[in-house]
Formats: structure tokens, C-alpha cells, sequence
């Protein structure tokens, strides 16, 4: 029994253990949203969420300068990549300010086709990449198609009427000059 034992072994030894759910983290904290399996996404939300808390401490402490500086560096022992450091301090931390924690949500999607696998959505709440403001407006319907005809010509509503020709050359078709109808008579 594994009593008082908590975490996933994720048949790793802790070595590679701790890599993979740094590399998940970095991706996670880079683009906001990654796709994984139910198993790694739970590991992975536990380390993303002290993360944040990190962060958002050494945000709200602003009477210590270096408080921020020591925060910086405890993440960077798991987090390698500058920028996205840069962007948990800069972006993501004063965005999550007034939240107790719940920064991550996890969606299950169903089974992997290859192995069976359990798959998961993990995405930062506060980060809400799929669903846009223009994704939310109610799209237009659709006109029905009609067979397809001459455009015909549309008058504007308050414009003069198309001036009118005068005389004999009025009721008269247009003839093509005679170049053109020697060769089309070929």
C-alpha cells in the first residue's frame, strides 16, 4: 500500500522524472495550453501552481526588492528558459493577482489511439487561448444560392436614371466591327 506517499512514479526514475514535468511546465507556462496525458498533467499541475505562487508573491511584495530577485532564482532551479521566467513574472503572475489558487484546469479528452492512453487538456485558467471575442459572436446566415445570371444592373436609391440616347441609334444592337466578325466566322 502506498500510504502517505504522494505524487506519480509515472515509471520514471527521479531524475527523469523531474525533467519531464520541468520541460511540461516550461511548455505550459510558454503557451498557456498543452495537450498530455491525465497522469502528467496532474504531476504537472501540482509544480505549475507553486510556480505561480512564486510568482505572485514576489509580485505583491514590493518592500523587498530582493524578495523578487530570490523568487527569480528558485524558479529558475526548475524553469531554464529566461523568457518564459520573464513572462510568469511579467504577465502571468499580475494577471492571477487576485485568485487563491486554482490557476490550471484540466480537461479530459478520451482515449489515445495508439496505446489507450487517458489524454488531457491542461491550460492556464486566466489564459482562455481557444475561445476569442470573435469566436463568441453568432455568425451570419448564410444567403441562399441562386442560379447563377447576368448581373444586372442596380439602381441606387435617390440617383438619376441612366441618361437615354437619342435617335435612330437608340432601338439599334450594337454590331461588332468588322475584324472581329471575320474572325469569328472561322
Amino acid at each position: 500500500m502506498r500510504h502517505r506517499k504522494s505524487g506519480r512514479k509515472l515509471k520514471r526514475t527521479a531524475s527523469h522524472r523531474r525533467a519531464t514535468l520541468a520541460a511540461l511546465s516550461t511548455a505550459l507556462l510558454r503557451h498557456k495550453r498543452i495537450t498530455t496525458t491525465v497522469a502528467k498533467a496532474k504531476e504537472t499541475r501540482m509544480v505549475v501552481e507553486k510556480l505561480i505562487t512564486r510568482a505572485k508573491n514576489a509580485a505583491a511584495d514590493t518592500g523587498v526588492p530582493a524578495a523578487g530577485v530570490h523568487a527569480r532564482r528558485e524558479v529558475g532551479r526548475l524553469i531554464k528558459d529566461r523568457e518564459v521566467i520573464g513572462e510568469l513574472f511579467a504577465t502571468i503572475a499580475p494577471r492571477v493577482a487576485g485568485r487563491a489558487g486554482g490557476y490550471t484546469r484540466i480537461v479530459k479528452l478520451g482515449q489515445r489511439y495508439g496505446d489507450g492512453a487517458e489524454m488531457a487538456v491542461i491550460e492556464l485558467v486566466d489564459f482562455n487561448t481557444g475561445q476569442d471575442k470573435e469566436e463568441k459572436k453568432p455568425a451570419a446566415p448564410k444567403a441562399k444560392k441562386e442560379p447563377r445570371r447576368a448581373p444586372a444592373k442596380k439602381k441606387a436609391a435617390g440617383s438619376p436614371p441612366p441618361p437615354v440616347e437619342e435617335g435612330a441609334a437608340a432601338g439599334k444592337k450594337k454590331e461588332p466591327p468588322p475584324e472581329a466578325a471575320a474572325k469569328g466566322s472561322r
